[in-house]
């Protein structure tokens, strides 16, 4: 089954044929693109997050129109709670409350890649219960897509079936999401089910979530964006920076780690303690950048690129020079050869090339020079380890590394790897 295909599945009959239809418009060559843009895109909420605060630097009608999307549904089902989590700004937030009703008119807010509508409740009675619906339809007609929310707990009963099926009407592609699945957690299988046959739905097209506390918005937007060529390819642009703050993360979580063993004041030329980090970190940074590797192979690069024989003939080498105590110097080299490492892994696992042992050595000199000035704000007397951390991780976020990002699509790379076709793999 190809990722289109699984991502049709999530919706329902009605949606999959527009998202089809849109889908089938697109060059073969975008589909491709696509396709392997939906394997890359993280799915954690923080981790999305980011990505889409990235990708909307790049978006390209960032200042035309929008896609709108329609929060509706019965009232007192969360859809002024769920809006609140999607919109940009907090002040554009909707009042949200315990009493139906809090909502009477709709609002509208910017969502980034798409501007959002919250409705009042679109199943009250009587005169102003009528007036309210009536807005919430409207708003519902002036959408290109609607979140349907109903209430996990109320389950979708004959009214809310009703106000599916009149919303079903407008033939617009929706996606439907049933709230506040918390309250019902013995249950929560069973009652998803239910809903999902009352609506003639399969439980996999419904999103249940708890939007007070945000579970499960990730899917939502989502969902959202799958509908959107514009915004995959948004997402899509803003993968390789958003790697690369991942990746380079990890370099400095394991860099900072590698400066602590590197101070014991054991000799240096027993380097086998850092592979363990090392190997870690190649194997996170082998995660992010969607690359199948096990940590055995990971410790197996960190040995293949000879970062140990070069730390340690830096090591001797700087040594000769004097003026810093051995722990210093033992410190820096660890960590800068990690920082080596990592960066080698990210043109490994994005471009499949080994960096020459030239660009190696280089980078590993650098990074020590970069720290070992950053060492020097630490006084003369030992530092603790909160300290060494710390000058380790202020001296890498100040390196050119960190505040100029690689190209890695393009050449020359800071610290390029060899071409040609006999470019040998690690």
């Amino acid at each position: 089954m190809s990722t289109i295909d699984e991502v049709l599945s999530e919706f329902s009959p009605r949606t999959r044929e527009k998202v089809k239809a849109a889908w089938e418009a697109l060059p073969k060559p975008l589909q491709d693109e696509l396709e392997t843009i939906l394997k890359a895109v993280p799915i954690q909420p923080q981790l999305l997050r980011r990505l889409i605060d990235i990708a909307l630097r790049q978006y390209q009608t960032i200042s035309g129109k929008k896609n709108k999307i329609t929060i509706v549904g019965p009232a007192n089902v969360g859809k002024s709670t769920l809006y609140n989590h999607l919109i940009r700004s907090k002040t554009d937030q909707a009042e949200v409350g315990p009493l139906p009703g809090t909502t009477r008119i709709n609002q509208e807010a910017d969502a980034g890649f798409f501007s959002i509508i919250d409705t009042p409740g679109a199943d009250a009675v009587g005169d102003v219960g009528e007036i309210e619906k009536q807005r919430a339809l409207t708003g519902a007609r002036q959408a290109d897509f609607l979140i349907i929310v109903f209430d996990a707990i109320q389950g979708v009963k004959k009214t809310e079936q009703e106000l599916f099926e009149e919303l079903a009407e407008f033939d617009k592609p929706f996606l439907v999401v049933l709230n506040k699945i918390d309250l019902v957690k013995r249950s929560e299988e069973r009652v998803i089910a239910k809903a999902a046959a009352t609506l003639n739905l399969e439980p996999s097209q419904i999103v249940a979530t708890n939007a007070k506390d945000g579970k499960n918005i990730e899917h939502v937007v989502m969902a959202i964006a799958k509908i959107d060529p514009e915004t995959i390819t948004a997402l899509s642009r803003a993968l390789p920076e958003f790697r690369w703050q991942l990746a380079w993360g990890a370099i400095v979580s394991a860099a900072s780690t590698a400066g602590l063993i590197g101070a014991v004041p054991l000799p240096f030329v027993d380097f086998a303690p850092l592979v363990a980090v090392q190997g870690a970190m190649v194997l996170s940074i082998a995660r992010i950048y969607q690359y199948e590797i096990t940590l055995e192979r990971a410790k197996e690069l960190t040995v293949t690129f000879g970062l140990g024989f070069l730390g340690r003939a830096l090591f001797q080498e700087l040594s000769k020079l004097g003026g810093l105590p051995g722990y210093v110097l033992a410190a820096a080299i660890a960590a800068s050869t990690t920082v080596a490492m990592g960066y080698a892994s990210i043109v490994w696992f994005e471009k499949g090339e080994k960096l020459t042992s030239e660009s190696l050595q280089k980078m590993t000199k650098d990074i020590t020079d970069i720290l070992l000035k950053s060492f020097k704000n630490l006084g003369k007397s030992r530092p603790s380890k909160t300290a060494l951390q710390q000058a380790i991780q202020n001296g890498l976020e100040n390196s050119t590394l960190a505040s100029q990002q690689p190209d890695l699509g393009q050449s020359p790379l800071p610290y390029p790897p060899p071409t040609g076709p006999n470019t040998q793999s690690p």
